[in-house]
């Protein structure tokens, strides 16, 4: 582990032992607590582990960790399926197939398949939220997306930093957790890439709401949740997101955005025709 993964794992355990009570874990609450949650003593006694040890680790101390013990602590933090494997992976232990280079991943093929799924909204994004490319409908969904800089065509971006996204999404709060979640959970593997932090930076910096969420330390590696948002062409549209890894890139997936009534159905074609005049898809340089 490096000295950052140390850090952020230490967070991500004390952040884990505050929000579970004595009682949730099978323990009598003795005496008054400082802070809310299990003390130290009692996730080194649930997970078997010496006191020591575990008060190192949350420490971030240089010490040796083996999966058999982080999967340990897991159970005496009773960790949900994600936050097991985030923790894992900040362990340093491999729970995925490896991150394939997003950079000239896109082909002919994937942007033929963006089109023929109009009016259907989708993209191509990387695990950062970097969208590499998207149809018309994807890109009139909320606002413009073509109004920010190419550079700047980011997800994590979108809903933090333009008010039309946060204004437009009727669960926005919701949304803006899991993002923060995603993010956090594929950080681990890009911990010391600038691109990387100086996103999180800037987003830490640049919103509250980013920020407040951050501290939370909570994980996910996907959504599934049906989401709404209010469009200005075509009016409520809900929809449910699914994702498909691309080809073998762990980092780059296809995101579509099935309606989710016969009501989102039509207003989807109706957007679509709103903007035919558009170019059908749009994408960073093809692969050679």
């Amino acid at each position: 582990m490096t000295e950052v993964t140390r850090r952020e794992l230490a967070a991500f355990l004390r952040s884990r032992r505050e929000r579970l009570s004595p009682a949730a874990a099978g323990l009598a609450a003795h005496g008054r607590r400082r802070t809310p949650g299990l003390r130290r003593e009692e996730v080194a006694q649930l997970a078997g582990v010496g006191v020591t040890w575990y008060t190192w680790l949350e420490q971030a101390r240089r010490i040796n960790v083996s999966s058999q013990v982080l999967c340990a602590v897991a159970r005496a933090l009773q960790l949900e399926p994600d936050e097991r494997r985030h923790l894992l992976r900040l362990g340093g232990f491999p729970v995925a197939d490896p991150v394939a280079d997003a950079a000239g991943v896109l082909t002919e093929a994937h942007l033929a398949m963006l089109d023929k799924l109009l009016p259907y909204p989708v993209a191509i994004q990387t695990d950062r939220f970097d969208l590499l490319a998207y149809n018309r409908t994807y890109r009139y969904l909320i606002d413009d997306v073509e109004k920010w800089p190419a550079h700047e065509r980011n997800c994590a971006l979108l809903v933090f930093l333009d008010p039309a996204w946060r204004e437009r999404y009727l669960d926005f709060d919701k949304v803006a957790a899991s993002v923060v979640a995603r993010l956090r959970a594929s950080m681990v593997s890009h911990a010391e890439d600038p691109e990387w932090t100086g996103l999180v930076e800037r987003l830490r910096s640049e919103s509250p709401c980013f920020e407040r969420h951050w501290q939370r330390h909570d994980v996910a590696f996907g959504d599934r949740s049906e989401r709404g948002f209010r469009n200005d062409r075509v009016g409520l549209l809900r929809v449910n997101f699914t994702g498909l890894w691309l080809d073998a890139a762990r980092s780059v997936r296809m995101v579509s955005l099935v309606p989710a009534d016969e009501l989102t159905a039509a207003r989807l074609r109706d957007l679509d025709e709103a903007v035919q005049a558009e170019a059908a898809v749009l994408a960073r340089p093809l692969a050679a």
